[in-house]
């Protein structure tokens, strides 16, 4: 386990903004599922990119990886056009993405597949793939609802009913299948779609491989069946959800400007910085370049359905601005990586943060400055990002122990992190 400390510091200066993970996953999915050959550039290898790749490469696709300086890769893909099962077990590794996406290609297949994962993916809830296996005749078997999951059978068009309110990413790998079977077919959302911007991100990739799918204002998507994936190249944009650590970095420091990201992105966690606004804090955009600058911020009411994921860092600066902040409307939040109401709740508290635990979301009063401590990352990488862009406002050292979590999206965080002035002390504990 890897322990960080780090002295209090205003952070300042240029970071270049990571490639959206979100996308990546998707273009290179899509790649996979295309005849012939793709390039996607700007690419990091996090553990949950290559769980993906290495299950690809499990269901028939070749991928080749080439340096492309700054730890990111080129990787050139050969697409098999229909998946067909090398290898029978993938390993998911901690990546909901991989699971969820690759569950229906290898529904596609006819074969015996095995997934397997570790940590909190082992519990994650797959039950709307086991309705829908059940209601198609597809064998499978769990471990009292937990992985490792085994399923044999042959995914088949159909009219799919998906609750809007538990994860895109059930949505997203059918959409994936589904053009590739024989037949048409509808996904029905019932209820309201929470994180409309994955699915938005999902069907603009679908459509620069070729593939069409007809959006009836998110209520329901018509997915035409015999469809073939186009080999495409492919340039994957910066992450707005690791943006946001830096966003707010600035925000509550000195001055950050992130590079690589677009304003005109289709990610929903692109509303961090309406949040940051809304708050009070200033941020500018020149082209591909956002600045955020040292601001006094105010809390604020907070609709967490459509962006959890950067709940964590949210919860950071609202701790750091007057008065009240109330984040509702993130219950998904608990069966993530760790429950990230709690675990945001514990560990803050921990440096002093006034806030309180909701059932759907966190309450935090907040104030000039945090004290400092040690705090665990619950093996959750928006946990320990979060608590080291906080160390910025403490009085005292912020010692983060299980910091090597960081890996599973952003292997570089550190690095950056020091690259804008911040004092780390890191220390392996074996």
């Amino acid at each position: 386990m890897k322990t960080v400390e780090i002295n209090p510091k205003r952070l300042s200066g240029d970071i270049s903004v990571p490639p959206s993970k979100s996308v990546s996953h998707r273009a290179i999915i899509a790649a996979a599922l295309s005849k012939g050959k793709s390039r996607i550039e700007n690419v990091i290898m996090s553990k949950d990119i290559e769980a993906t790749c290495k299950g690809l490469e499990s269901l028939g696709s070749s991928i080749q990886m080439e340096a492309a300086g700054e730890g990111r890769v080129t990787l050139t893909i050969e697409g098999s056009g229909m998946p067909n099962v090398k290898n029978g077990a993938i390993d998911c590794i901690e990546s909901g993405s991989t699971l969820r996406f690759l569950i229906p290609l290898a529904a596609l297949t006819g074969e015996e597949v095995t997934f397997e994962g570790r940590g909190k993916l082992v519990e994650r809830p797959l039950d709307i793939y086991y309705d829908i296996f059940e209601s198609q005749g597809l064998e499978y078997e769990n471990a009292n609802g937990m992985l490792p999951l085994t399923l044999k059978g042959t995914l088949k068009a159909g009219h799919f009913k998906i609750r809007g309110d538990v994860s895109s990413q059930f949505i997203t790998g059918l959409m994936f299948a589904l053009p590739l079977v024989q037949g048409d077919s509808t996904i029905e959302i019932v209820g309201k779609l929470e994180s409309v911007g994955y699915i938005d991100l999902t069907l603009d990739v679908l459509r620069k491989f070729g593939i069409k799918v007809e959006n009836s204002g998110y209520s329901s998507f018509y997915i035409k069946g015999g469809q073939t994936y186009i080999p495409s190249d492919y340039r994957v944009e910066g992450d707005f959800s690791q943006a946001a650590f830096w966003l707010v970095a600035g925000t509550i420091g000195s001055e950050v400007n992130c590079l690589d990201v677009d304003k005109d992105s289709l990610q929903g966690d692109k509303e961090i910085v309406e949040i940051i606004k809304a708050m009070g804090g200033n941020i500018s955009i020149s082209g591909a370049t956002m600045r955020a600058i040292g601001s006094s911020t105010r809390g604020i009411s907070i609709d967490a359905s459509q962006i959890p994921d950067i709940v964590p860092i949210i919860s950071v600066m609202a701790s750091l601005s007057k008065g009240t902040t109330i984040i509702s409307n993130a219950a998904r939040l608990r069966i993530k990586e760790s429950d990230r109401i709690k675990s945001t709740v514990s560990e803050l508290a921990k440096l002093g943060a006034i806030i309180r635990e909701l059932e759907d979301g966190i309450e935090i009063e907040g104030k000039d400055e945090l004290d400092g401590g040690v705090v665990e990352s619950w093996n959750d990488h928006r946990i320990a990002m979060a608590m080291a862009i906080a160390s910025i406002r403490c009085k005292n050292p912020v010692v983060i122990n299980g910091a090597e979590s960081v890996k599973k999206s952003y292997p570089g965080f550190w690095n950056d992190f020091r690259k804008l002035g911040g004092d780390i002390n890191e220390r392996d504990m074996g």
